[in-house]
């Protein structure tokens, strides 16, 4: 997918560019937060800072470097990963209620929706627990969000050659889990990883 004409520079500084940046990204960004959250009011909480991550962050974008897609996916990467480090601190559940802003049963019912489409994407990420988190960082965007080797490489911040080896190896390993492991009633999907990333790298 191209980029909108002069990048998320141009788009923090003009509003109808940062409409179309949105809307571009929008349903992308909702399924990426989907796959690994199950609330409602998280999806549309995260899938917002994320944007909001957006303004204070495309001055840090490189063309050079990779898409605007795979940029965005790193910022995306963050904002939920930043998300799982405040959960586990917070000794007080009931603070993340009532900090959040309240939402329309429709959209309650339209992020229901998004995540019972996401469902097997969260299964499938269950299954990449064992694998070390630089295997499983490439996979997930490769066999879960359904991003190219070139964008994983860009999002992670790591060379095309890097995300290959580790791509190499975290195949190799789900592999060698499922040869290896009983029928999951629970359903992790092992199944489904490896068949979305193909053959050997």
């Amino acid at each position: 997918m191209e980029g909108i004409r002069g990048g998320p520079q141009a788009a923090v500084r003009d509003p109808e560019l940062f409409e179309e940046f949105y809307r571009r990204h929008v349903d992308a960004m909702t399924s990426f937060v989907a796959r690994r959250v199950v609330d409602p009011h998280t999806v549309a909480d995260l899938t917002a800072e994320i944007f909001l991550a957006v303004l204070d962050s495309a001055h840090t974008y490189r063309p050079g470097r990779g898409s605007e897609t795979a940029w965005l996916y790193g910022i995306a990467r963050n904002v939920v990963s930043s998300e799982r480090r405040r959960v586990a601190r917070e000794t007080v559940r009931d603070r993340r209620i009532s900090g959040r802003r309240l939402l329309e049963a429709d959209d309650i019912a339209r992020l229901e929706d998004k995540l019972d489409a996401e469902s097997p994407g969260r299964r499938a990420l269950a299954a990449l627990e064992r694998l070390p988190a630089g295997e499983r960082a490439v996979l997930e965007l490769i066999a879960v969000d359904q991003l190219t080797l070139a964008e994983a490489a860009a999002a992670l911040g790591i060379s095309q050659v890097a995300a290959r080896v580790r791509l190499h190896r975290a195949r190799k390993s789900l592999r060698e889990q499922t040869d290896s492991a009983a029928p999951d009633p629970r359903g992790t999907h092992l199944s489904y990883v490896t068949k979305t990333t193909g053959g050997e790298a």
